[in-house]
């Protein structure tokens, strides 16, 4: 009855001193090395395309934005101006919308009816139908105009948006 012991066949000699243990153990190990470097090589490497694309802006679209103000607010001078920054502040550091953004500007200030109406421009590229409908949507912007709000909501008259009500986005 004598039993052989299962690990026996590892600690077999394969070259010189290394034992077969040792042969696998080095391979993986290796492995994991190759990997390792495989991927830090990647990741400095990797630079994103559209990133360092330029594109040629040969065509303007326009939209308009009308905020409705709450009354308390209206005789607030500089609220057209604080809003004008934050609009630019919106879609400047919007992802998707910043590398076409040009402008915004006051289109109208009316006291009366207590609603200010901004233009935006964006420089697009050549008609594009695709472009048009899914990047230069009145649904997109106005979702990042909403997001951008929420996001920086501020107390008092300055968290003017927050309500989707209070906009009204429309292209020219």
């Amino acid at each position: 009855v004598n039993k052989e012991n299962p690990w026996s066949s590892c600690n077999r000699t394969v070259v010189g001193r290394c034992k077969l243990w040792m042969v696998i153990a080095s391979i993986f190990l290796g492995l994991i090395i190759v990997i390792i470097i495989g991927l830090c090589l990647t990741g400095v490497m990797y630079s994103d395309e559209d990133e360092n694309e330029i594109i040629e802006l040969s065509a303007n679209k326009t939209f308009f934005i009308m905020l409705k103000i709450p009354e308390e607010c209206t005789t607030e001078e500089e609220l057209p101006h604080l809003l004008t920054k934050r609009l630019t502040d919106v879609y400047s550091t919007s992802p998707s919308l910043s590398r076409y953004f040009m402008s915004v500007g006051i289109e109208d200030f009316s006291g009366e009816n207590s609603t200010v109406t901004y233009h935006l421009h964006f420089g697009v590229p050549l008609e594009d139908d695709r472009f048009m409908k899914y990047m230069m949507s009145e649904e997109l912007v106005l979702g990042i105009l909403l997001q951008g709000f929420h996001d920086q909501s501020e107390p008092g008259c300055a968290g003017l948006g927050l309500d989707p009500e209070s906009l009204l986005l429309y292209a020219q």
